[in-house]
């Protein structure tokens, strides 16, 4: 443990202006934690999600702070420790969340390389490469976690495991995303890095508002997840 102990843990959550990731937000600062709050482009977003925050805090040892990077780019993912560093000084949790679905939803056999390598880049390529720079971080850190472990988690998807023909991507990129996450766990435990994966159902979120109808029949077929609800 950290040897001050009135020092909030940190956590980096991406893409934290919005939806899933502004939720997620919320629920850390509730349990005490500094948040990092990631956004690509909406800082307007990320300033509202930081306001928020800032109510349901705990006590006055929290700190919500901006991270703007596109992670689609190496060098502005790069930056990402650099800003964590200057703004913070310290990092024991990750959450990435951050992803995206195809931008022209079409069947496999009509995808573009161009949009399967846009997904694939966000989803997989960033997720992996900044769990790379933030574990290197965590194990410079001389002071070591303000938890019992240091803490790596993905926002993955029921989708790693559930075929989606007209989101062959997504669905790819996600699967990936939970291999990296064992490939990661196995390579940090010895770090005290603990590294996990969750994978949400069909969330309300700007994937999924334009095709609620949709996503509402499947649940009523009771074959995608036991409770057949959204969540």
């Amino acid at each position: 443990m950290n040897s001050d102990s009135n020092a909030a843990p940190v956590v980096l959550v991406t893409g934290a202006g919005r939806g899933l990731g502004r939720g997620i937000a919320l629920e850390m600062s509730k349990c005490g934690f500094s948040v990092a709050i990631h956004y690509g482009a909406s800082k307007e977003g990320a300033n509202e999600t930081a306001d928020l925050c800032l109510r349901e805090s705990k006590n006055k040892n929290q700190q919500f702070d901006l991270i703007q990077a596109d992670l689609s780019d190496s060098d502005s993912r790069h930056s990402i420790i650099a800003q964590i560093t200057e703004k913070f000084g310290h990092i024991d949790a990750l959450i990435n969340n951050a992803g995206i679905t195809e931008p022209n939803r079409r069947d496999c056999l009509e995808a573009s390389e161009e949009d399967y390598d846009t997904v694939m880049t966000v989803n997989l390529k960033a997720p992996y490469f900044l769990t790379q720079e933030v574990a290197k971080m965590m194990i410079k850190q001389s002071n070591g976690p303000r938890l019992t472990h240091y803490q790596i988690i993905n926002i993955s998807s029921i989708s790693s495991d559930t075929v989606s023909v007209n989101r062959g991507a997504y669905c790819i990129s996600k699967a990936g995303l939970s291999m990296a996450t064992q490939i990661w766990a196995s390579r940090l435990s010895e770090h005290n890095i603990l590294v996990n994966d969750l994978r949400p159902g069909i969330m309300t979120s700007d994937m999924t508002t334009g095709a609620k109808d949709k996503y509402d029949d499947i649940l009523k077929e009771g074959d995608l997840v036991p409770l057949s609800r959204w969540g």
